[in-house]
């Protein structure tokens, strides 16, 4: 049996800013690095691109079985549409997180190449080279890394809009 929890604990708050450093790195490598063009092979940028797509999207999945089994109580006194948009927002930002690196993957995937996990081993393919529907999922890349970036802002607006407008002590819940 799941036992609701008064606030979050410091594994829920390890791995929520572990998962914001990594997507910092990300997102800094993903738009710093040169565009991939028809017959390009990756360089390093690309490598450590998807290796840090893969590792936040398994520490994604570490973060969602620890809150499916570590739930925390709603702040208390919040009105019912934030707890729902709350709870909105962050499935959804698991959701995107995991479908931007597998069409990150597909991307890769679809145009045969080896990219090696932070340098040490090949990432296993996900697609044939040239698939039809890998290459159709693979556009997707661009768009929800987007919508990522609108959730993340999103979510942090909310944040400092409690730190600062309502001052109700729902952002001190998460921090370290």
């Amino acid at each position: 049996m799941v036992q609701r929890l008064a606030d979050y604990g410091p594994t829920a708050k390890s791995l929520h800013w572990l998962i914001v450093a990594l997507l910092v790195v990300q997102f800094l490598i993903g738009w710093l690095m040169p565009d991939i063009h028809r017959g390009d092979t990756p360089g390093e940028p690309m490598m450590f691109h998807i290796s840090f797509g893969i590792t936040i999207m398994m520490v994604i999945l570490v973060r969602l079985a620890w809150r499916i089994t570590h739930m925390v109580a709603p702040a208390p006194g919040l009105p019912r549409w934030q707890i729902v948009a709350a709870e909105t927002v962050h499935w959804l930002l698991y959701a995107v997180v995991f479908a931007t690196t597998l069409t990150g993957w597909l991307f890769e995937s679809v145009r045969g190449w080896t990219i090696y996990f932070f340098g040490l081993f090949p990432l296993p393919t996900l697609v044939e080279q040239g698939s039809t529907w890998g290459r159709a999922i693979a556009r997707y890349h661009t768009i929800l890394t987007w919508v990522l970036l609108v959730l993340v802002a999103g979510h942090v607006a909310a944040a400092l809009w409690h730190y600062f407008i309502t001052k109700d002590k729902v952002l001190q819940r998460m921090l370290p």
